[in-house]
């Protein structure tokens, strides 16, 4: 068959129903970036002609993808219909597990949260952590009144880096037994959800810069100090992991201390705070990091010396992720978020006299709950693909 045949053949149905598809996701994306909007102003904006709007629009209400939400009467013309994406045509499950509490959210489509549960983790053994994740899941879950089945995605943040090909967490030392292939499996069976797991610093990285003051940023560093230490970095609204999802583990860097090895994370966390203020002579038979803070505040001298320290081993934190990153802007947040208040002036006349490379600090803007949006964010971006690809049926 001559060429110039086949480039005469009608349009496969194949090739049609694609077109179809990708100008209804058009229209969606549209919707979902730029807000509710009539059809003409769709055809303006898009390119497509006012027909081909009318059918997609069409073929995406009677999906359930869109809906319509009120009117707009011109100056001149007739009243025009508005539509927006419907934010219960699906819905995800966003799942922070740290060693003290578990935080859990079930949100629509447009990332509002229906449904949501903390709850002290106890749990002293993998297993029973597992438990205790499905348990509240599934309690969460119920609790939103939308149906498991409704819940097409979820994402779980936690300490360390998740190995896809051994199908286990490496680095969560602060969770006992967590190393342990297969748990995730196991959860996911239970639940019977697609689940992500991805580092809660990374998350949490996701979450500030979605929700809270890491919008807009061009490159910024989530310091989450708690438990542990990690970091994540957003560069241009997208993560940065590295090469095996390792990148941001920056309480692994060496730090000269008493104990040999001694690492960062050693020198900078809630149990480092809680050793200063002993070692300068503070005393209570369970101190905690949040009662140095609190003591700090009502000028005891061993909690105030325990927080300037603190301040100048942050400060030589964000000097190493300002010399390798050059971030315009540094996030603190974790457990020791609530306290940012008397260590931003420590960290930040420490870091003017360790390096000439001085981003901008502030303090978390979601403080306990940025690792819950980042995984509630990371949900929706996969959930919005599903769902259209399930309902449209491209």
């Amino acid at each position: 068959m001559p060429a110039s045949d086949a480039v005469e053949r009608p349009e496969q149905p194949w090739s049609r129903r694609r077109l179809r598809s990708a100008n209804e996701r058009l229209l969606l994306d549209r919707l979902r970036a730029a807000g509710a909007a009539s059809r003409a102003q769709l055809a303006r904006e898009t390119g497509l002609s006012k027909p081909t709007v009318s059918s997609a629009l069409a073929s995406l209400a009677t999906a359930g993808l869109v809906h319509e939400v009120g009117t707009h009467a011109p100056e001149r013309g007739r009243i025009a219909v508005l539509y927006a994406p419907d934010p219960t045509a699906g819905h995800v499950l966003g799942i922070d597990i740290g060693r003290g509490w578990l935080r859990m959210a079930v949100a629509d489509l447009d990332g509002e949260v229906v449904a949501r549960a903390e709850v002290r983790n106890r749990a002293r053994t993998s297993a029973t952590m597992a438990d205790l994740v499905v348990g509240t899941a599934r309690r969460v879950v119920a609790d939103s009144g939308v149906g498991p089945a409704a819940v097409v995605h979820a994402v779980v943040g936690t300490p360390g880096v998740y190995d896809e090909e051994r199908r286990r967490v490496r680095y969560a030392m602060h969770l006992p037994g967590w190393g342990r292939a297969g748990l995730f499996d196991r959860m996911r069976e239970e639940l019977g959800i697609p689940l992500e797991v991805h580092n809660d610093a990374n998350l949490a990285a996701l979450g500030e810069y979605t929700y809270g003051v890491g919008a807009g940023s061009r490159l910024f560093a989530y310091i989450l100090i708690g438990t542990g230490l990690g970091m994540g970095v957003v560069s241009e609204g997208r993560l940065f992991t590295g090469a095996h999802g390792g990148a941001g583990e920056i309480g692994f860097l060496p730090w000269p201390g008493r104990r040999k090895p001694e690492t960062l994370e050693d020198a900078v966390s809630g149990v480092a705070v809680v050793e200063a203020a002993r070692a300068f002579g503070m005393t209570g038979h369970q101190l905690t990091a949040k009662a140095v803070f609190d003591a700090a505040r009502q000028g005891d001298s061993a909690a105030v010396k325990a927080v300037e320290l603190e301040g100048e081993r942050i400060a030589h934190t964000v000097a190493a992720a300002a010399a390798v990153l050059d971030p315009d802007l540094v996030v603190l947040g974790g457990g020791l978020g609530h306290s940012v208040d008397l260590l931003l002036r420590p960290v930040r006349e420490n870091l003017r006299a360790l390096t000439p490379l001085r981003p901008k600090i502030v303090p978390s803007g979601l403080g306990e709950d940025a690792v819950l949006l980042g995984a509630v964010a990371t949900a929706l971006g996969t959930a919005r693909d599903l769902v259209f690809e399930r309902r449209s049926g491209s």
